[in-house]
């Protein structure tokens, strides 16, 4: 259930779609994200006003083509699913969007299932409060 946000210079709907697709393929691929799980916001920001920022950091040169792909998603992943997730995104941005891999930035930020509500002001995730503590029940406790 990742909730994906994308920011991309000089990006129109076109290239968007194809980058919000590269992403979810990717997901689909390394860390086994259901294909039917597809939660993002895409934003398309243009090169004259732009509020997006960049420099090249860490030996990485970055241009107008900079695309941010921020993923906040259930822990349990690990490193080496990860990276496997960056190299894809990387890949995949290339070939759907022509995106150079370079100006691929991806964030991952993690949290627990308690902190997702998929609707109707519920934690679908959560367990329910009858199983989250065994001792809340009525029974005397020995």
């Amino acid at each position: 259930m990742p909730f994906v946000r994308i920011d991309a210079l000089g990006a129109d709907s076109e290239r968007l779609d194809a980058l919000g697709r590269a992403v979810h393929d990717a997901l689909v691929e390394t860390i086994g994200i259901p294909p039917d799980d597809r939660f993002q916001v895409l934003v398309g920001h243009d090169g004259t006003s732009s509020t997006l920022r960049y420099d090249d950091y860490l030996g990485v040169h970055r241009d107008h083509g900079i695309v941010y792909v921020a993923i906040t998603m259930r822990s349990g992943r690990t490193p080496a699913q990860k990276q496997a997730l960056y190299r894809r995104i990387a890949e995949l941005a290339h070939a759907y969007a022509g995106t150079q891999p370079r100006n691929v930035f991806v964030t991952v930020t993690e949290n627990e299932s308690i902190d997702w509500s998929l609707g109707n002001g519920a934690a679908q995730y959560a367990p329910s409060p009858d199983t989250a503590n065994p001792l809340s029940s009525t029974a005397p406790v020995s």
